[in-house]
């Protein structure tokens, strides 16, 4: 039976690191863009949203996604699982699929690799983050409807409310409880020295380099074979991967 599933992508211009990254041009198109063109090529996602915030300067993200052909929604800053949540109002997903617009060369074929994995396991949660051996940039979290919905309802943690999915991470299987079947969704080798998102200005010029080298339509592995036959690791390296969950955790425990 044809499984409905829906993708959104977090956008917002209120970066501390790099104000403004996701509408940043590279040959004319806008980050956020090239992101979202890369994704409607997805064969196994039936409808993208855009969820940006409520704040003024974000509507041009709201506008530009719908002027794109994309469904766009706003809601809270801060409480991004509410944002996620409420986007989908109206909308009765079997599936959700979670990724980040600082991502531009998100590969559609590793998307859909990933829903159909989730969905034929039929686990509640499968991400190809749980081991980080995908290049920083290449995240996709899969879950169900009913996953989200009950991590709306019960998240308290600022950590959890901040991110998406830590509750369902965090009271999964993989972490000793029964409330959400999850999976890793697995790669062949580690690629975690790899950075491929834009966070600092620094990731942009590498991204700008990747683009203007071998264009906007290569697959993730396509792009990390040229980075690495190129040493451009080194460019950015010394980045902290998914340095905003870290910040998150210690307020946590700060209170």
């Amino acid at each position: 039976m044809e499984q409905n599933t829906v993708l959104i992508t977090q956008a917002r211009l209120g970066s501390t690191r790099l104000p403004g990254k996701v509408l940043k041009e590279v040959d004319g198109q806008t980050l956020l863009q090239i992101h979202l063109e890369r994704l409607n090529k997805c064969l196994k996602v039936d409808e993208i949203i855009v969820a940006t915030t409520v704040n003024s300067e974000d509507e041009i993200i709201y506008n530009k996604a719908l002027e794109w052909g994309f469904t766009a929604f706003r809601g809270s800053e801060l409480n991004v699982l509410d944002r996620f949540y409420q986007s989908l109002k109206g909308k009765k997903p079997d599936w959700v699929v979670r990724v980040t617009s600082d991502c531009p060369l998100l590969d559609p074929e590793l998307v859909d690799a990933i829903v159909n994995f989730a969905q034929n396991n039929s686990y509640d949660y499968v991400s190809n983050g749980i081991v980080e051996h995908f290049p920083d940039g290449q995240d996709v979290e899969v879950f169900k409807l009913s996953a989200l919905r009950k991590a709306w309802k019960n998240a308290k943690l600022k950590s959890e409310l901040e991110h998406v999915t830590p509750y369902i991470r965090n009271n999964s299987d993989g972490k000793g409880d029964d409330i959400f079947s999850s999976m890793n969704y697995a790669c062949q080798d580690n690629y975690s020295n790899i950075r491929m998102t834009v966070d600092e200005s620094i990731d942009f010029d590498l991204i700008q380099y990747l683009i203007n080298q071998l264009g906007t339509d290569k697959s993730w592995l396509d792009y990390t074979n040229y980075i690495i036959q190129n040493d451009l690791t080194k460019i950015n390296d010394k980045i902290i991967r998914n340095e905003g969950f870290i910040k998150s955790l210690k307020n946590d425990v700060n209170g």
